[in-house]
């Protein structure tokens, strides 16, 4: 099968398109026909040396797929062959076929078009885990979303504003702030432009917000405790702007904040599979019914995934990402 092969990984990468073998699925496991697969920011990390696999993982970039059921193992569920699914992988997905475990699978409704829906399980799974579970939000909170128009950002905003939070956001342009507020943001602040510090405390009428989920790092870690509310809960799951930073941990102290880290893909299929099942119960309704719906900035076929990466890394994409096997 034609799948992406990383050259010469580190900061001078090359993706390039060649012949692999069909992988075949285990007990547990669902073989995709892929339709689509989203690029995400951990396959540019992983590209440059930054962000190994973990243990067992294909070493094939690629982190979530739509497509068919091609194949399935004994212990598979209900899957049948021809069944048009979303899926959340621990890579291998830049290919014609891909495999995933069957806890990390949700069914298409009618509604998603095959395509977009490479554009979520990524973002919903990680948005899910991070603001639900990991950040405790909790009816009446209030959100702020850095990297709004990220493919993470997008999701989130949507799922949380239709749940009936107060969402906030923080993009690079008014293009994009208007994006988040369509998507639902009661306000999207315009970084470049604003202290989203200030804004957000005047928002909230001084009290702060209640959960902030970043991506961002660097100074924003130290901003983020006096952007939070008393009670707060700030969960880093990227640091796009460096991870070392020098701190004063008293606003910690004196509002009884939560600072938090995550990272999703090197959990196991059990723990992803218990996200999956919150999905299926709270999100994938607002799917079907096109309530929470893939954002697209840009399709690319498959064997433009160098172009696709360099799209990515310029920062002028706004939504997900998508390879289409030519």
């Amino acid at each position: 099968m034609k799948a992406i092969a990383l050259e010469n990984p580190g900061r001078n990468y090359r993706l390039e398109l060649t012949e692999i073998s069909k992988p075949r699925p285990g007990v547990d496991e669902i073989l995709i026909k892929v339709a689509a697969a989203g690029i995400n920011r951990a396959d540019i990390l992983q590209a440059q040396g930054a962000y190994p696999p973990p243990s067992g993982a294909p070493q094939t970039l690629g982190l979530e797929v739509s497509g068919h059921v091609a194949e399935t193992g004994a212990n598979a569920g209900n899957y049948q062959v021809g069944d048009a699914v979303c899926a959340l992988l621990s890579g291998g997905g830049y290919a014609e076929y891909a495999i995933a475990p069957v806890e990390c699978v949700l069914p298409l409704p009618s509604s998603l078009d095959l395509i977009d829906a490479a554009a979520l399980p990524e973002a919903l799974f990680t948005a899910w885990t991070n603001i639900a579970e990991t950040g405790r939000l909790k009816p009446g909170e209030t959100l702020l979303v850095h990297g709004g128009a990220s493919g993470i950002g997008v999701a989130a905003i949507q799922m949380f504003a239709v749940l009936g939070h107060t969402v906030f956001a923080t993009a690079g342009s008014d293009e994009k702030c208007r994006l988040c507020e369509t998507l639902g943001a009661r306000r999207a602040i315009n970084y470049r432009k604003e202290d989203f510090v200030a804004v957000a405390r005047e928002l909230t009428q001084g009290k702060g917000v209640d959960v902030i989920l970043d991506m961002v790092g660097g100074d924003y870690v130290q901003r983020n405790m006096t952007a939070a509310a008393l009670w707060g809960r700030i969960v880093n799951i990227a640091y796009q702007n460096g991870a070392k930073v020098a701190l004063d941990l008293n606003p910690m102290l004196r509002k009884r904040l939560t600072l938090a880290a995550t990272t999703l893909r090197a959990r196991t299929a059990t723990e992803k599979g218990m996200i999956r099942d919150a999905l299926s119960e709270k999100i994938w309704p607002l799917v079907a019914a096109g309530r929470v719906r893939p954002v697209v900035d840009r399709r690319f076929d498959l064997s433009a995934a160098q172009a696709a990466h360099q799209h990515m890394a310029s920062g002028d994409h706004a939504g997900k990402i998508l390879l289409i096997p030519d």
